[in-house]
């Protein structure tokens, strides 16, 4: 059956990297039997050009019918004052798809590891998950400014957490069987219950451990002993700053990518970093998140686990091979980066026994 993708190029290096990705896509499809169509449409300030509104109508429709989004980045200074922003479109979009689950693997590249700004020896083997909640929290409760004074809510209810959690409990089974659950318990109400939920969970993976830390007791750990974690799971807010932390520890954020998940309906796949727009156009820009993000979403939407790995083999080649982008330290151009990933799909076909 043909799968149907929506892409959202959307603005600065968006379009630029949004196409490496469909290239590298285009180039591994038929090696895994993998049938799919692609619809584009208008997203973030480049709807909002087009279209008045940065999630139009015809792209909200278009992103319900699909079996899988792919979005580049979004965003520019020419919005920053502008009454509607491109960023509400992100989050109309999360909240009309329910994409309450946001998945970032955290990972370092053997080739990169001079790039952290941490020891070697703190980063080696490092590789963890870190599970966010999306929809509920802070970020969607009352907000509320006067002049001199302001106020957010934070609310969450049971089933909220728990769903969450289970995410983060069913991951945690299929790698490392262990989860870190993170709140600020000695504060919030909010917390509180997150706590109880998580216990509540835990009972029901008891092949799973289960922890708990105070969320600034792991922004100072996440440092100093990033190698303690398998799957990380926590709040909006929190998990807002620690999924960024997190982008501190490979050096870079131009080889991280996302995933956000619903309950039903597609999923949302997404580099971490933003437009870029300060080189959009030049041909310059790294590709490689963007990549990444194809590959999970081949695994997590369409179980095409064997087109991810050639990707992820792909991309971890030409990174040894040292053909790197200017944020990296190297001269490659973007088509360069792009086309030596698409070479070396095939490299490790035989040793892997595909």
């Amino acid at each position: 059956m043909t799968k149907k993708i929506v892409t959202l190029a959307g603005d600065g290096i968006g379009p630029e990297i949004m196409a490496a990705g469909l290239q590298v896509l285009a180039a591994v499809a038929p090696k895994i039997n993998f049938a799919y169509e692609v619809e584009a449409k208008h997203f973030g300030g480049a709807a909002i050009d087009a279209e008045g509104h940065p999630l139009p109508e015809a792209t909200l429709t278009a992103a319900k019918a699909a079996d899988a989004i792919l979005l580049a980045a979004i965003g520019g200074p020419q919005y920053n004052d502008a009454a509607v922003r491109p960023e509400q479109g992100l989050l109309g979009l999360r909240k009309e798809l329910g994409l309450f689950a946001n998945i970032r693997p955290v990972q370092i590249f053997e080739a990169l590891k001079h790039l952290s700004p941490l020891k070697p020896e703190i980063i080696e083997g490092v590789d963890f998950v870190v599970v966010r909640e999306l929809t509920g929290g802070i970020y969607f409760g009352e907000h509320t400014l006067n002049e001199r004074k302001a106020r957010d809510v934070n609310d969450y209810t049971y089933e909220e957490i728990e769903r969450i959690i289970k995410i983060a409990f069913e991951i945690a089974r299929g790698r490392g069987k262990k989860v870190t659950s993170v709140d600020k318990q000695n504060v919030l109400a909010t917390s509180k219950l997150w706590r109880i939920v998580a216990e509540d969970v835990a009972k029901n993976y008891p092949d799973v451990v289960l922890e708990h830390a105070l969320v600034d007791s792991l922004a100072m750990k996440m440092i100093t002993n990033p190698n303690d974690f398998d799957v990380i799971v926590t709040e909006n807010l929190f998990g807002d700053i620690l999924s960024d932390e997190s982008s501190v520890l490979p050096g870079t954020l131009g080889v991280m990518p996302s995933a956000s998940h619903a309950a039903n309906g597609p999923s949302l796949y997404e580099p971490i970093h933003g437009s870029a727009p300060d080189i959009a156009g030049l041909g310059i820009a790294n590709p490689i998140s963007m990549i990444l993000s194809v590959a999970m979403m081949l695994r997590e939407s369409f179980e095409e686990t064997a087109g991810a790995q050639y990707i992820e083999n792909a991309v971890n080649k030409t990174l040894l091979e040292g053909v790197l982008t200017k944020d990296l330290g190297g001269t490659a151009s973007l088509s360069e980066m792009t086309a030596t990933i698409i070479d070396n799909l095939w490299w490790k076909k035989y040793y892997l026994g595909y």
